[in-house]
């Protein structure tokens, strides 16, 4: 009689490698990449946030920068003063109002991807 080949048995140790992704698989790259309303939002939120972020870096500069003509007419005598603090006095906040802008408008951008990329 002929021996038939033995059945051979495969032993599953964890779990599978690859999720595969069932019908439906919610991705709001997806949402964003057709247009649709949610995708919309999800923009939206995100120039929100950025117009938020430019706003604020544009109130402490008018701050900064808006009571300086009352203070150099206040003291008409001093021309020196004023290209001290124009010069010198501005520069430093400046860079540093600028240096934050730009930290805070890259973690917005990677928080939106995270939020994009995650689920």
């Amino acid at each position: 009689m002929p021996q038939e080949p033995a059945e051979r048995r495969v032993v599953v140790t964890g779990p599978p490698r690859r999720a595969r992704r069932t019908s439906g698989y919610y991705r709001p790259r997806t949402e964003i990449d057709e247009q649709t309303t949610l995708g919309h939002t999800y923009v939206r939120s995100l120039m929100r946030i950025q117009l938020r972020t430019g706003l604020t870096v544009f109130a402490v500069l008018a701050l900064l920068i808006g009571p300086l003509p009352l203070v150099f007419a206040a003291a008409p005598d001093a021309r020196r003063l004023e290209w001290a603090v124009l010069g010198f006095g501005l520069y430093p906040p400046l860079v540093l109002l600028a240096r934050w802008y730009v930290h805070r408008a890259e973690r917005n951008e990677r928080d939106f991807v995270r939020l994009v990329e995650d689920r």
